[in-house]
């Protein structure tokens, strides 16, 4: 049977997919997409592989009235990390990435016996995957921006629940250019038949 008989217009889909490269947030204006359209993608992105559901992501929104607070935390870390004033002026700025701002957060349990951590990071993953992809399905355009800063302990501890890992954060508008793919795709490199076993 041919599975994309239950796919409307499926090599559509699939051609839209191959489409989609990162945008930088230089390149996306307003619209954002709204909250309804926001729940649609979180939706898509908790189809991601689960083993035993046990969902290990989380997507926190930064609203527009935060965006202030999260630029005084970015500022504090690159004065931190011996950056010059306007260096961390700099830094603030990124707080306004995008007309829409994301973050995402891991929440690994690594007591789950059943679910070695490795298979929950790759959860997390394929989440952020069908996350962006649901957003370029809509006609946005993304990007994922993470850095050292995703690490520093205010910032996460302003933005994360106990437990939980900051990934970084995902900057989503409307592009103002065509994306541009950093090369061509060769399946092959990737798609392999068991042949041989390989050298250690």
């Amino acid at each position: 049977m041919d599975a994309s008989q239950d796919i409307p217009d499926a090599v559509s889909v699939l051609e839209h997919l191959l489409r989609r490269h990162s945008m930088g947030p230089r390149q996306l204006a307003l619209p954002g997409p709204g909250q309804e359209e926001l729940l649609l993608a979180a939706r898509v992105a908790m189809r991601a592989p689960d083993h035993e559901r046990l969902v290990p992501f989380r997507l926190i929104v930064v609203p527009d009235e935060r965006r202030a607070e999260l630029a005084g935390l970015f500022e504090r870390f690159a004065l931190r990390s011996g950056k010059t004033a306007a260096e961390a002026r700099d830094e603030a700025r990124r707080a306004w990435n995008g007309p829409a701002l994301i973050a995402l957060a891991a929440r690994i349990d690594s007591t789950v016996a059943t679910v070695p951590v490795h298979e929950q990071w790759i959860a997390v993953g394929g989440a952020l995957t069908n996350f962006m992809n649901a957003l370029h399905l809509m006609g946005y355009g993304a990007k994922m921006l993470s850095g050292r800063k995703a690490a520093d302990p205010e910032i996460t501890g302003a933005i994360c629940e106990p437990g939980e890992t900051l990934v970084g954060w995902i900057a989503v508008g409307t592009p103002t250019a065509a994306a541009r793919a950093r090369g061509d795709d060769d399946p092959r490199q990737v798609l392999r038949v068991w042949s041989r076993a390989f050298a250690r």
